[in-house]
């Protein structure tokens, strides 16, 4: 005799309720429409067998004593047995495999699109209005998402009689078995379209393509991505359409460097301005402004412009502009110049200098834009 409660893999006292979860867990798994193969059919035969059993307290209370559990039927387990009523409990007792199903709705919802938007450096920081084209699938105007063509209408499907789907019945140890599989006819939809809609050829909706006006926050940056709900495809039927994503990428700007919300910019000064000190026009974003060389700067210091960064995408205010200072060496002198100079390195005590060794790149502007941009 089978050991029924190892079948449906559950302990000798499980109650009804465990027996019932127990066996719609094994039948999903073993179920010849999911998997498919005698070894599977023969587990999901002697699972179906342990829950007619168990789940009878007549049967159950027999077995448990160690009595076959159907010596008093006088016709065997499962004449005229319906699979249908056997998966009552599968699917919480909602009239069986069919009534659960039934046939499907044509309409569903669109899929959702993803398009890519290169914008420039200024539109980040400051945001910008952006026109966007996209081939996506609309309503059809003809048939009004119906695939029928006008004038016309699906009818019911007559080798599944509107249920969309089609019932078989097969002799097993079990008795007549029935199982439920979509109908080929209608693919379960329950009506066929005699008379498609030339325009979409039944599905309801065609492609074109449309331009959309797009709001760019400011703030954003590469890999940001903006959502437009309703905006993507028109689900089958002229179904709810998905949602638009639009992924934001930043052209690269020839002398801004973006750093979170930080932006980076070099200036070459000339070695006498260093020395002297002097204020000089930066370009920026937001247009020349000015900044101050402190006297005696050195190549690799910075200047920070506070609030001339990228704006904030989630708060407000900006952030701030850092200006890295390189200072240029004369390579080119004529005689005056020469002698200019080394009368300033006479009056210094410079004319047998005295090197000092430090870290080849620090204090340079590649030292400090190295640190600035390795995290980036």
């Amino acid at each position: 005799m089978n050991d029924y409660y190892a079948d449906l893999d559950v302990a000798r006292d499980a109650s009804a309720e465990e027996i019932k979860r127990a066996y719609r867990k094994a039948a999903r798994r073993l179920h010849p429409d999911v998997n498919p193969g005698p070894e599977a059919e023969e587990q999901f035969k002697r699972v179906s067998q342990a829950y007619d059993v168990l789940s009878d307290p007549d049967k159950r209370r027999s077995y448990d004593m160690g009595a076959d559990p159907y010596a008093s039927a006088s016709a065997g387990f499962g004449q005229g047995f319906s699979f249908s009523d056997m998966m009552d409990a599968f699917f919480n007792g909602a009239g069986g495999a069919a009534g659960a199903r039934g046939p499907r709705t044509r309409v569903s919802r669109g899929q959702d699109a993803l398009v890519r938007l290169d914008i420039d450096l200024a539109d980040a920081v400051f945001g910008a209005e952006k026109e966007i084209t996209i081939d996506t699938a609309v309503a059809c105007s003809s048939c009004h998402g119906g695939g029928a063509q006008p004038g016309t209408s699906p009818r019911t499907c007559d080798a599944c009689g509107g249920r969309g789907e089609i019932q078989q019945v097969q002799r097993s140890f079990l008795g007549q078995v029935m199982t439920s599989r979509p109908c080929p006819t209608c693919q379960g939809f329950g009506n066929v379209i005699p008379h498609p809609c030339f325009e979409c050829s039944g599905d309801g909706r065609v492609r074109t393509r449309r331009t959309l006006t797009l709001k760019v926050p400011a703030g954003v940056d590469t890999g940001t991505r903006i959502q437009l709900a309703g905006e993507g495809e028109v689900g089958h039927g002229a179904g709810p359409a998905g949602d638009l994503y639009v992924e934001i990428a930043v052209r690269s700007h020839p002398t801004m460097r973006r750093r979170n919300d930080d932006l980076h910019t070099s200036i070459e000064v000339p070695m006498t301005a260093a020395a002297l000190g002097a204020t000089v026009n930066v370009d920026t974003l937001d247009g020349a402004r000015e900044v101050t060389i402190r006297r005696g700067a050195a190549t690799g210091e910075t200047i920070t412009v506070r609030g001339l960064g990228v704006t904030h995408l989630r708060g407000t205010g900006r952030g701030d502009l850092t200006v890295h200072v390189q200072v240029q060496t004369p390579t080119k002198l004529d005689a005056e110049q020469e002698d200019l100079l080394r009368r300033l390195a006479a009056l210094r005590g410079e004319e047998r200098p005295q090197a000092k060794t430090t870290h080849a790149e620090d204090g340079t502007i590649f030292g400090k834009l190295r640190d600035a941009f390795k995290a980036r």
